[in-house]
């Protein structure tokens, strides 16, 4: 299916756009979402992921991700819009770098996670967890990744949706 996703990376973080968009595709496509939906991804710092984290979750801090569910339907003959996911480079790839990983599979993770989120899948239960995981290990192996790259992030990390 063909979608409208977009890579807004206006400081021009060194980041693979194709594989960033494989990612959301191989989500939406497992999903089975209307052809021609809109996602977008902000490649961004992490003073802008800090105070988008501050004003819409109330934590003073950057995080690796943020999902933002799109909150208004499309105009009559637009595609429908998915959302945003916005992810502060700089601490994504001190993340990856830490945990020893490959930072475009890091980052990959990160928009598979995202994009779950948008499509409404959380991890505030176990139960949540379970399914949300389940999801995105199947996507990760269909993207060539390995899902045993999830955990340690995870711990470390406080993303979640905006």
């Amino acid at each position: 299916m063909t979608y409208e996703i977009e890579v807004q990376n206006d400081d021009a973080y060194p980041v693979n756009d194709e594989r960033l968009i494989t990612a959301v595709r191989e989500v939406l496509e497992r999903h089975a979402v209307e052809a021609e939906t809109a996602v977008t991804i902000v490649i961004t710092s992490n003073e802008d992921v800090a105070a988008l984290n501050r004003d819409f979750r109330g934590v003073d801090s950057p995080t690796d991700i943020l999902s933002f569910p799109a909150d208004i339907p499309p105009m009559p003959g637009e595609p429908p819009y998915l959302g945003d996911l916005i992810i502060a480079y700089p601490y994504a790839s001190a993340q990856a770098a830490r945990e020893g990983h490959v930072l475009m599979e890091s980052l990959a993770l990160l928009v598979v996670h995202g994009s779950l989120h948008l499509l409404g899948y959380d991890h505030d239960t176990p139960e949540n967890k379970a399914e949300m995981w389940a999801e995105q290990a199947e996507a990760l192996v269909a993207l060539g990744i390995s899902p045993e790259i999830v955990p340690p992030l995870e711990k470390e990390s406080d993303h979640d949706e905006g």
